[in-house]
């Protein structure tokens, strides 16, 4: 149990509680020590040891991340020893790490240049001694290149610990030690300890973690800069929803300050013709998701007339499980293809979006869909696979041209000198502009699960039509299936696994949220015990995906997640097929044969 006490710091009396850090202590108190490899997320590990100060009665430096303050102690972060320490450890650091600064997306927010800036260091005193190093790309999403890691083990803790897929492991000691694949050892698959193979999943949080992009995406902002220079093509950008709760921190917003009008505002000054809102795909997507749990609902629970289904589902099943995370769709492909016919065959909002921008929009705007390009803004780098499937194509076409991080547009924002804060908030372009509360709320864990509701509710409901008109207005109000709910607050939060028992109609319904790849494991055991199963690979959902700002930690996303649920209540309206707009546009699919089906549903297949 802590208890108040007091220590000396920097030559001032301060009372603190035991069983804190130096380093907590230090930055509660204003006193700001530098360091690399801790993160409120993982344990302490005292790689970096830039962190080091002076304690009175030691002998040696301590690591002020690992060590705890205790009643008298008297510590010094600025004596010259401290400073000769650190500076050293510095300078040892970018002899780990080959500079490629240009054309580096953090270039504009590096801690280590910070570092070597703020203390005045040399950043070529030691030769650099990782350059022969690989670079080990996963897909067309992440890549981990050796040359600039500067061994702080923090993708380790967050593929193996926090996410769980024991990718990624350490190999060698001392100077020889080097974060690789495990199935790269020489040239053959490698089974692991738990006699499983093994794959990344492409979910990003290594390089969400990673203090020097070692770990990063792979870059498509110089694929962008050239297409934004093609004036043969109509570009066309469109932004998920989770975007506009962070980008904002990369420019001194508070966190969780909702920036939509500045980034359709930002993305018309880089040179988009058009700017569309990914929230109205994901209307599109929850009346799609929640049709097909209703008529898979109907085939198996509930008993009521079925909405009609094009894609041949009925046999596969509960529970059904959401699919908008591309991410999860690796997982379930590689290590669980026994539950692929439990996945719905609704694609995602960033799909749906850009597949109804080369359908719809461009019938509208009479534009050939091979002249639109278009530019998805992910705070995911596992989106950027999801855009390169081959199933997902219409006519020939690839919805989704260029998938960027919030990252990569930030680089590009200040890489072309746009004051972002100083924007004038722009709305998104229509006729696809119009989007629910429901649709916002995608970027929470939770959120893609509470639109379906609302809208499956909703369908239930009208199932029952029949019945509630017979009841007087006292009968209705006892009966749950008579009013529609908006808010489904038993799937809201941030715990690893949420689960609920909900009413749809008369019956129970019984679904579960799993919040982070690394939590899924109770779920999968327990498949019987649910109807709906909601799966986001990166903690907290898509506020904490892969390609969001840096740092993120548990207190941001807490933030983010906040700032989404307001923008929910506050939205005139709140269920996706009150959204007129994007009902229009369903019932344009439903007169187009094919094309509905192409558009609309996919089908996932095993990976080896």
């Amino acid at each position: 149990m802590s208890k108040k006490i007091k220590i000396n710091l920097n030559g001032k009396g301060i009372s603190c509680q035991s069983g804190k850090t130096i380093m907590q202590v230090a930055r509660e108190n204003g006193v700001i020590i530098p360091g690399l490899c801790q993160h409120d997320d993982f344990p302490v590990k005292a790689n970096c040891r830039i962190c080091v100060v002076e304690i009175s009665g030691c002998k040696n430096l301590v690591t002020s991340c690992s060590t705890e303050v205790c009643d008298g102690l008297i510590i010094r972060t600025d004596t010259a020893r401290v400073k000769r320490s650190r500076n050293l450890n510095i300078e040892l650091i970018f002899a780990e790490h080959i500079e490629r600064c240009p054309t580096c997306i953090r270039r504009f927010n590096c801690a280590l240049l910070e570092l070597a800036d703020k203390h005045k260091i040399e950043i070529t005193t030691f030769k650099d001694r990782k350059s022969k190093r690989k670079i080990y790309k996963f897909a067309n999403a992440v890549e981990i290149d050796g040359s600039q890691c500067i061994d702080c083990r923090n993708c380790v803790e967050a593929c193996n610990t926090l996410q769980k897929i024991n990718y990624l492991e350490l190999r060698g000691k001392g100077i020889t030690q080097e974060v690789v694949p495990v199935t790269e050892r020489d040239g053959f698959a490698l089974i692991n300890k738990r006699k499983k193979k093994s794959d990344c999943i492409y979910c990003g949080q290594c390089a969400l973690y990673c203090p020097v992009s070692a770990a990063q995406e792979q870059a498509h902002w110089s694929l962008v800069e050239k297409a934004l220079k093609n004036k043969s093509k109509i570009l066309v950008a469109q932004f998920a929803p989770s975007i506009r709760v962070s980008i904002g921190e990369e420019f001194g917003a508070k966190g969780g300050e909702v920036m939509t009008g500045q980034v359709v505002a930002a993305l018309k000054k880089l040179g988009f013709n058009y700017v569309f809102d990914v929230n109205f795909g994901a209307d599109i997507t929850t009346m799609v998701e929640a049709e097909e749990l209703i008529g898979r609902m109907k085939e198996f629970r509930l008993g009521l007339p079925s909405p009609s289904l094009k894609t041949g589902v009925m046999e596969n099943g509960l529970p059904m499980f959401t699919s908008c995370c591309p991410a999860w769709i690796k997982y379930v492909e590689f290590f669980r293809p026994d539950l692929i016919p439990k996945l719905t065959t609704a694609r995602s909002p960033q799909i749906h979006s850009a597949g109804i921008i080369k359908t719809y929009w461009a019938e509208k705007m009479k534009i050939k869909p091979k002249n639109i390009m278009v530019v998805s803004i992910m705070p995911c780098t596992a989106k950027k696979f999801e855009a390169s499937r081959r199933e997902l194509k219409i006519g020939g076409n690839w919805p989704v041209d260029y998938c960027l991080t919030t990252r990569e547009l930030v680089y590009l924002i200040k890489k072309n000198r746009i004051d972002f804060m100083d924007l004038k908030p722009l709305p998104a372009d229509n006729p696809l502009g119009a989007a629910s509360g429901a649709a916002v709320i995608y970027g929470a864990s939770g959120g893609v699960m509470e639109s379906a509701l609302r809208t499956a509710e909703y369908l239930t409901q009208t199932a029952q039509d029949s019945v509630c008109r017979s009841f007087t207005k006292a009968e209705k109000l006892k009966t749950k299936f008579c009013n529609s709910r908006i808010k489904f607050k038993e799937v809201r939060g941030l715990a690893g696994v949420k689960r609920a028992e909900l009413m749809m109609g008369d019956k129970k319904f019984r679904v579960a949220v799993v919040n982070g790849i690394g939590n899924i494991k109770s779920a999968l055991d327990n498949l019987r015990d649910y109807d709906y199963i909601e799966v986001m690979a990166c903690p907290d959902g898509c506020i904490g995906g892969g390609g969001q700002p840096i740092p993120t930690t548990a207190a941001i996303r807490k933030k983010r997640l906040e700032a989404l649920y307001k923008i929910d209540a506050k939205s005139k309206i709140r269920r996706a097929h009150d959204n007129k707009e994007a009902v229009e546009v369903l019932r344009w699919f439903k007169t187009k044969g094919k094309l509905e089906n192409q558009v609309l549903y996919t089908k996932y297949k095993k990976r080896s």
